[in-house]
């Protein structure tokens, strides 16, 4: 792995600053030795597990539920329907729809909200939607149950094409709105018509981003029990927000949020999926109130794949105009999302693809429109990379063939168009997610592609396609660039608390929970620096509403920036705290003061007092800090990739993979090449394995991983990585966030590789996943058409 690293400034510890040492996380031990504590390992005495009846039609009346029988059955504790749960408000995701007020003024955006019935109540709108619940005494009991409810249903017509939803006379999802249009927004900076008008080059394309999944390897699940001696709810879930799950929970109980205690435990993987707050989330804890005991469900792998949100589907139908010499003039483009059945997120993945579309290219003049279209699929919501994969696919595509047609390569066409640093801070025109002018804080977009070009040996690569193609040869190789940016630091706060513990341990508490991004080691670095103790002298907790009372989530690339800045704020006001109460103790002024070791001691005399005993003695040693970031910070990066393409069978094999990535300055080398691969390895299962599909029935086709195809190790390649640091202007640590950059480039990359090794045979990539079948369909396309050219 070829990862050069630019060093870190120095924080305050002897021996040189933790931040920066490509330390081992210390969370792997523990979760390698089998001893992590999920959900499904909470076990109480008592507790009943739940299981869910689902509509198996994407789009029916329901006329009749009996669940009479079902109820009857031993070890049935209680079954649900819409009829027993009338006290609990449908499921709406406020802090996901809520619109900033700029925006809101400068766009008038228009974003429907459609409330979320915990269970169907009259209708159902996709196939997998919860009809009912069943509290049982095993989850087999529970499920033996499911089969004696009795639902009639009426089917009615089905629409799961975005574009054919939004077509007068389409299958209405909510009839009370008159169509399916969720949400429509436009932007455009200076004067597109004049530079499509004065182009020397235009090209137009439509290009599809396909539906897939988060699939994490720990499903969802869910655990609620009323409190025996405080009366408090509590609940372990595995959300990426608890505080907001805990908020959510207490409005629809009728609590106060101090009643109701969550707890995010170990979680195997996120991705986004479980970052909003599902029906079932509030279904358990309902249960739990009502049966007062404790009650748990865990979804399997079918309820995941059908039932969970899904991301990643647009349709974009984009245009690029340049003059003669490859720079861009305009870019227009009107694109479609499908947002399945409810509204979970509103503006967050469309316009997440607005503002990054245009990528880190200057282009002057700009026409963006979205729509987002319900249709009877399941609802879509984020998923790692949220709208940034779906634009760079569409962008990186067409420059693509923008380059062709001026006969250029194309790893020059981006050249002449990227912002050089030189540029920067540089405002795009448009308006970021919050409403400000957007403008991107720092980077060097140029070294990232002159590194990533350098990687696959371009020279080398079009030697051997001219050699492969003069020997007739059935494989063909091809080079596929993408350069993408990332606005991180998702305001607008994040928590942290910083306490010294009876025995002199630091403890700091995150508002963020962590799904494998190693937050125990990465915060504990910052705070080792910020305190001026030991690393091994610091614990990490998170996820918990009782450590800290208020905080966001590990979403959006936010946990770093957020976190990691309020973690080193709290740090360094304990610092002082720790310092102040040791001068009140020896009686020397704390500017004579040091921390060494975990002790404070006074150089001049040689008086020492450690934390323990500073504790012991009634000293209060917490500081709680909240960062409020200022702006979005841009992390960037330009993959490249080289196929080998098999004409005779369709396979794409990837013979290198190359990344140069900037997220300023690195906390932790190992966790943060961890996560560039990980979203890589994310973002090739979407560009050659993974589809969720559906038929025109709305029926969904890909239910088991039988059918949805999830890569293994052995088909990731080794990745060569490199890395820039290009430190944040926006925070007092310089850094910006990483966890989904890896996941942005691999589709527009890899499509454009396998166009590049097909371009002899005239083929077009216009979506993925390029799996062997669609691969030999583009060739046949390509063949016909040219048979039709020469009649």
């Amino acid at each position: 792995m070829n990862t050069p690293h630019t060093d870190a400034p120095h924080g305050g510890t002897p021996g040189g600053p933790w931040i920066g040492r490509a330390l081992p996380r210390v969370e792997d031990e523990r979760l390698l030795r089998g001893h992590g504590r999920y959900v499904d390992d909470v076990r109480l005495p008592g507790t009943l597990e739940a299981a869910f009846l689902r509509s198996p039609h994407a789009h029916a009346r329901i006329t009749r539920i009996d669940a009479d029988a079902a109820r009857a059955m031993p070890g049935v504790r209680a079954v649900y329907t819409a009829a027993e749960t009338t006290a609990l408000k449908p499921v709406v995701n406020e802090a996901e729809l809520r619109i900033p007020e700029p925006l809101a003024q400068a766009l008038n955006p228009l974003v429907r909200k459609l409330p979320y019935p915990v269970l169907a109540d009259g209708t159902v709108n996709f196939c997998g939607q919860p009809v009912a619940m069943v509290i049982a005494e095993s989850r087999y009991l529970a499920e033996d149950a499911l089969e004696s409810i009795e639902v009639d249903y009426e089917p009615l017509p089905v629409v799961v094409d975005p574009d054919a939803a939004l077509l007068p006379g389409a299958p209405l999802i909510e009839e009370s709105w008159g169509d399916n249009l969720a949400l429509e927004v436009a932007a455009s900076v200076g004067d597109p018509d004049a530079a499509f008008a004065a182009a020397d080059a235009v090209i137009e394309e439509e290009f599809h981003a396909h539906r897939y999944v988060a699939s994490p390897i720990e499903t969802r699940a869910v655990q609620a029990a009323p409190g025996s001696y405080d009366g408090r709810m509590t609940v372990w879930s595995n959300t990426q927000t608890p505080h907001r799950l805990r908020d959510h929970i207490a409005e629809s109980l009728g609590l106060a949020a101090a009643a109701v205690h969550v707890v995010a435990v170990d979680v195997g993987g996120g991705f986004g999926q479980k970052g909003i707050i599902y029906v079932e989330e509030v279904l358990i804890p309902y249960a739990a109130q009502r049966l007062g005991v404790p009650v748990l469900w865990r979804e399997d792998r079918n309820e995941n794949l059908v039932a969970a949100s899904h991301a990643r589907e647009q349709v974009h139908r984009i245009a690029l105009a340049a003059d003669a010499e490859g720079r861009l003039l305009g870019l227009r483009d009107d694109f479609v999302v499908n947002f399945g059945a409810s509204t979970f997120t509103g503006l967050v993945v469309p316009y997440n693809s607005v503002v990054h579309l245009l990528g880190p290219y200057r282009v002057p003049h700009v026409d963006v429109r979205v729509r987002a279209a319900l249709t009877n699929t399941a609802p879509t919501s984020p998923y790692r990379g949220a709208g940034r994969p779906e634009a760079v696919f569409a962008m990186e595509r067409a420059l693509d063939r923008l380059a062709r047609k001026l006969g250029m390569e194309p790893a020059e066409l981006r050249a002449r168009n990227l912002i050089t640093p030189d540029e920067l801070p540089y405002r795009t025109g448009l308006l970021d997610r919050s409403g400000d002018p957007q403008e991107y804080d720092s980077g060097d977009f140029p070294e990232l592609l002159r590194r990533a070009t350098e990687m696959v040996d371009l020279p080398g690569v079009r030697k051997r396609q001219a050699e492969l193609a003069a020997a007739g040869s059935g494989h063909r190789v091809g080079v596929g660039f993408a350069v993408y940016l990332e606005a991180t630091g998702l305001g607008p706060f994040e928590s942290a608390r910083a306490s010294v513990l009876p025995g002199g341990l630091v403890r700091i508490a995150l508002g963020t929970p962590s799904q494998g991004q190693g937050h125990r080691t990465s915060m504990a670095q910052i705070a080792a620096d910020a305190i001026g103790v030991p690393f091994g002298a610091i614990e990490v907790v998170g996820g918990d509403t009782d450590t800290v009372p208020h905080g966001v989530g590990t979403i959006a690339s936010r946990a770093l920036v957020t976190a990691g800045n309020a973690t080193h704020l709290a740090g360094r006001r304990l610092r002082e705290r720790i310092l102040a109460a040791a001068a009140d103790l020896l009686g020397v002024p704390a500017g004579e003061l040091a921390l060494d070791g975990g002790d404070v001691q006074h150089p001049g005399s040689g008086a020492r007092v450690g934390l323990a005993q500073l504790v012991s003695d009634g000293c209060e040693l917490s500081e709680t800090a909240y960062f409020r970031p200022p702006g979005f910070t841009y992390s960037s990066g330009a993959g490249a990739v080289v196929v080998d393409v098999d004409t005779a069978t369709g396979h794409v094999a990837i013979e290198k993979y190359a990344v140069a990535h900037d997220a300023g300055r690195i906390v932790n080398p190992v966790i943060a090449h961890g996560q560039v691969a990980g979203g890589i390895a994310q973002g090739i299962a979407g560009a050659l394995y993974e589809e969720m599909r559906y038929g025109p029935d709305g029926q969904p086709v890909t239910t088991t991983y039988m059918d949805y195809l999830v890569p293994t190790s052995a088909e990731v390649p080794d990745l060569e990585l490199a890395e820039i640091a290009t430190p944040s202007t926006l925070n007092e640590l310089g850094v910006k966030g990483l966890g989904e950059g890896g996941a942005i480039a691999p589709q527009a990359a890899i499509a454009n590789a396998v166009e590049d090794a097909l371009a002899p045979f005239g083929v077009v990539v216009r979506r993925g996943p390029l799996t062997p079948d669609r691969v030999r369909d583009l060739l046949r396309e390509a063949s016909g058409a040219t048979a039709s050219a020469a009649v």
